[in-house]
């Protein structure tokens, strides 16, 4: 393999690793994030999410960008003391300094619903 081919694998290669490693918000066992909440729009009932399930607003469901799915997270209001167990299912949010997309359900027991966003807390329980 000749070096010009070597230089790019190689680039591709700690590219990849940088944005595998960057992206993840809980790294280095940090297992709270603080940011911002939004939840889903009604016309996300139904659709599959990444994970490959059906969007339920009813359920306690969530997307995050890098946890696992399957994992748990205790979602808290600091700002009122609401919180709120749920299930990350989906990835997002995809819009600058949110950090969770909640399920409407999920948002409603966080008294949420009316602003559309709020500050939150996310702890990993898994």
């Amino acid at each position: 393999m000749g070096a010009p081919k070597r230089l790019l694998r190689t680039s591709c290669l700690a590219v990849l690793l940088i944005a595998f490693t960057a992206n993840n918000a809980f790294a280095n066992d940090i297992d709270a994030q603080e940011g911002v909440a939004s939840y889903y729009s009604d016309r996300f009932q139904g659709a599959l999410t990444a994970s490959g399930e059906a969007f339920d607003q009813q359920a306690l469901t969530a997307a995050h960008p890098s946890l696992p799915f399957g994992t748990k997270v205790l979602v808290t209001r600091p700002d009122t003391g609401q919180e709120v167990e749920v299930l990350i299912n989906d990835r997002g949010p995809f819009v600058q300094g949110r950090i969770i997309d909640l399920s409407k359900q999920a948002a409603r027991k966080l008294g949420m619903l009316r602003r559309g966003t709020a500050p939150v807390m996310v702890t990993l329980l898994d």
